[in-house]
């Protein structure tokens, strides 16, 4: 069994939240920055759109925030949401300083020489990208950083099992202490401990049957974070994207709403346009509307998918911004230049998540969650588009801001016990597993999806607590693996989500039932969980 392997900070996680805190973080600290696949296999890489922040004179900071706590539902925390607006424009020139090529326009002076789009929910155009796969671009040039700083060992397919805390060992150090770490290669549970944990892990879109998300999204950082004694919040808004290509040989592959933002129109079978019956900005409405009419529709007339249709604009128009869609439609036989593309809805973005501050501080000393794994407040009951790489941004460089004030002060990790796995076998029925995922996966899409009731809940959760009994009683049995670590984590999340659900009795935002289909003003507060032995962290 190999020693506990010790640096100053350990990030889970290696998308825009993951990299941009490590390489803000000062080269004397060491760090061991742990990747469940790839480095850069996530759900940044394959961000289309781009990354929202006031770079317009025309535009400001005031405008920008009201766009977000409308969008929000009157859920965003409002201090929240102006402290990440404020530091937009600082982290786009941050990236640009690394070396992130955005699409420029020479002729937009007001806007420092970067070409902005615009997406639903936003009234001014402020979104700066790289064509239409910003997150490829973000991800790769962070990575190609990464790899070269001295001061960073990387761990690439490694997954989490579990957080290490000196409460739950019963240690005399209130405190985060690291993570026991499984090797993939190998099958060696390794343990990591640090100074500062730092959970950027993603969200948890895995949970629903179809989603947009790779499938590293399996809620690893929320789960882990929950049993370690934290509370989450708002687990009840799950993000439903409102395009995604519908084609059988199609998996996981977004249209970014900056299509819809360029002119892109949502059809009817029949070609009819029908975004304008529900809302007066049509295809420019936040997304919780957009997927709500797209399914309505789809339920109204038995559709398999519905259409979105950018053709009406010039074919090099087309060509110049959306040259990654238009290769992949290109694959299955669909010309955007031409055609209209068959789009469904699909799982995309948590909105909720582990309980953080103004740092991205958790409620265990000396561990912190940035990005989609995070509840900062900044997207209330629904995210508006391309806030989410802006969160992950701010949050990195606040995150780092607090970890370097303590670098001299933060104690070093007592000795913890090692991983034991003595009294495990060797797995017989791993057909149990792939079951319960599949199971687990199709009565949240059915029950737990864009539209809800009362008893589809209550179904829900009598599955997922049976469901919960099998998965105990197999991790306490067998040797673990990648997809017994993810099953488990996305029970847990899926409990957290039903019983938000649950508690909400209204609609609002990404949350919509038909039995409170009205928002309720006393209900304007955000749905906190709080786990047995939970404690504030020390001030």
């Amino acid at each position: 069994m190999s020693e506990p392997h010790r640096t100053d900070v350990l990030i889970l996680g290696s998308g825009a939240a993951g990299l941009s805190l490590a390489l803000r973080l000062p080269p004397s600290l060491t760090i061991a920055l742990v990747s469940k696949r790839d480095l850069s296999e996530g759900s940044t890489f394959y961000a289309q759109g781009g990354i929202s922040a006031v770079l317009d004179a025309k535009d400001s900071m005031a405008s920008h925030v009201a766009d977000t706590l409308d969008a929000g539902a009157g859920l965003c925390d409002p201090d929240r949401v102006r402290l990440v607006v404020e530091h937009g424009p600082d982290c786009i020139r941050w990236l640009f300083d690394q070396g992130v090529a955005f699409t420029r326009d020479d002729s937009a002076v007001d806007a420092g020489g970067y070409h902005l789009t615009r997406e639903g929910g936003h009234t001014h155009r402020r979104v700066v990208h790289a064509a239409d796969a910003t997150g490829r671009e973000v991800e790769t040039t962070l990575e190609s950083r990464a790899r070269i700083r001295a001061n960073i060992q990387l761990y690439e397919r490694h997954i989490a099992v579990d957080l290490i805390s000196g409460r739950k060992l019963g240690l005399p150090v209130d405190r985060c202490l690291g993570a026991y770490v499984l090797d993939q290669a190998s099958g060696e549970v390794k343990t990591l401990l640090a100074r500062f944990v730092i959970l950027a892990t993603g969200g948890a879109s895995k949970v629903y049957l179809y989603t947009s998300n790779p499938d590293v999204s399996t809620g690893d950082g929320i789960a882990m974070a929950w049993r370690a004694g934290c509370r989450v919040a708002n687990m009840e808004f799950m993000q439903f994207h409102p395009t995604c290509l519908y084609h059988p040989q199609a998996r996981n592959f977004l249209i970014t709403e900056a299509l819809r933002g360029e002119g892109g129109r949502l059809l009817l079978p029949n070609g009819e346009r029908f975004m304008p019956r529900f809302d007066g900005r049509a295809e420019l409405a936040p997304r919780d509307i957009v997927a709500r009419a797209i399914d309505h529709e789809m339920k109204r007339l038995g559709a398999e998918c519905l259409f979105l249709d950018i053709s009406h604009r010039p074919a090099d128009f087309i060509l110049e911004h959306f040259p990654t869609i238009h290769a992949k439609c290109l694959e299955f036989g669909i010309d955007i230049t031409r055609e209209p593309i068959p789009v469904v809805p699909a799982a995309h973005y948590t909105c909720g998540g582990v309980v953080t501050d103004d740092y991205a501080r958790a409620d265990l000393s000396g561990l912190y969650a940035i990005g989609e794994v995070a509840y900062t407040g900044l997207h209330g009951a629904n995210r508006m588009a391309s806030n989410s790489l802006l969160e992950c941004l701010v949050f990195g460089a606040l995150a780092a801001e607090d970890i370097a004030a303590q670098a001299t002060s933060a104690p070093s990790p007592p000795a913890v016990p090692a991983w034991d796995a003595s009294r495990v076998h060797v797995p017989d029925e791993a057909v149990v597993v792939a079951h319960n995922w599949e199971e687990l996966r199709r009565f949240m899409w059915d029950y737990v999806g864009i539209v809800r009731t009362n008893k589809r809940l209550q179904r829900a959760k009598r599955r997922i607590d049976l469901l919960r009994q099998e998965i105990i009683e197999y991790y306490g049995n067998f040797q673990i693996s990648n997809d017994l670590l993810e099953l488990r984590n996305l029970v847990e999340v899926a409990d957290l989500i039903v019983q938000s659900a649950q508690r909400r009795h209204e609609s609002r935002g990404l949350h919509y039932t038909l039995d409170f289909p009205f928002q309720d003003a006393w209900q304007c507060h955000p749905t906190v969980l709080i786990p047995d032995g939970y404690r504030p962290r020390p001030s």
